[in-house]
């Protein structure tokens, strides 16, 4: 599916996604009109799905990360549905993983700090739906976070 000038121009996009078309072109080695192409064509079969700003939000005083891994009653028919639907509403959930397993659900979330977090608890994440167990994961050091693919 893809070609090596594909995973050349993937590997410059993930280096830097703001590279403009024309420095694109010369470091494949090819014109502007054709990378572009190649470009639409990536985009239109969802190798490329866009590109995003990153924000770091520790840089804006969030300095509590948790990760809560949650267990959910599946006597209920739309446990994960309800549970899902309810925690997208929680600003400061920024991540939703759901797991086949003892842990059905994993969820990342951000504070200001531990009073923060202790109220984003008690308020926001134990009136979620359907909750049969959580546990919560503090992190104390990020080793590694990389989305970038070995192409």
């Amino acid at each position: 599916m893809l070609d090596d000038t594909d995973r050349r121009l993937l590997r410059l996009l993930q280096a830097d996604p703001a590279s403009a078309v024309p420095d694109l072109a010369r470091a494949v080695d090819a014109t502007p009109a054709r990378v572009t192409r190649r470009l639409d064509r990536l985009r239109d079969t969802g190798v490329l799905k866009g590109s995003q700003i990153v924000i770091d939000w520790a840089s804006l005083g969030f300095s509590v990360s948790v990760s809560l891994r949650i267990t959910l009653d599946k006597t209920v028919a739309r446990a994960f549905d309800e549970f899902t639907a309810a925690a997208r509403k929680v600003p400061e959930v920024i991540e939703i993983q759901t797991f086949l397993g003892r842990v059905d659900v994993r969820l990342s979330l951000i504070a200001r700090d531990l009073p923060d977090y202790q109220r984003i608890y008690r308020e926001d994440i134990l009136t979620l739906p359907h909750i049969a167990d959580i546990e919560a994961l503090m992190t104390i050091a990020r080793v590694k976070r990389d989305e970038v693919l070995p192409l």
